[in-house]
């Protein structure tokens, strides 16, 4: 008889378990859906490794060689975040000396948010927006958290061509709001 007692509130529980999951099932389906999560599939296709041609505009004479590009993406965290990583080629792997800033993708809601941790000591997060074709995913300002004496990134676009072709657009507020922007035709690395 003592065991019955204990018998009606584990069957509550568990169908309160079953119902929030269904419900996070639910969501979770409908945020599959959204143009944010289109987004995100789309850029996790991107994962792997990227080399190619970058042009400065302006053109910056006091940044050296910035001709090559090396861009690394991995899907990690389940599945729920991108990592995309810049390096030079012809600088050695070391990021307590030289350039290297990441860039991290994710889902906030119904929203496709980039915040780029930025060699000038600053993490700008941007918004993404798709455009009606799908291949291109553009993200806009939003806001800008540590100092932005030396500019901060302000938008960038990624343009999908092919399972192994990507070009990758950025735009940098240098300080007084002038832009510089970068245009990257990028190869996938086999």
């Amino acid at each position: 008889m003592k065991s019955n007692r204990y018998v009606l509130p584990v069957v509550v529980l568990m169908s309160l378990f079953a119902v929030a999951f269904a419900q996070h099932d639910m969501q979770k389906s409908d945020a599959q859906n959204s143009d944010a999560q289109k987004s995100f599939t789309l850029l996790k296709t991107l994962g792997g490794n990227w080399q190619g041609s970058t042009d400065i505009n302006p053109p910056q004479p006091d940044m050296g060689d910035t001709s090559v590009s090396r861009i690394t993406m991995r899907v990690t965290s389940r599945g729920n975040a991108l990592v995309h990583e810049i390096t030079d080629p012809a600088k050695p792997d070391d990021p307590t000396k030289y350039d290297h800033p990441v860039t991290m993708f994710y889902l906030d809601g119904d929203r496709l948010i980039l915040t780029h941790y930025c060699d000038a000591g600053n993490r700008p997060r941007m918004a993404a927006r798709t455009s009606p074709d799908g291949k291109t995913v553009e993200f806009d300002f939003i806001d800008v958290s540590g100092s932005t004496q030396y500019g901060h990134m302000h938008h960038a676009v990624f343009t999908i061509i092919d399972a192994n072709h990507h070009i990758e657009d950025w735009t940098y507020m240098m300080p007084g709001e002038k832009p510089l922007h970068a245009h990257m035709d990028l190869k996938r690395v086999q």
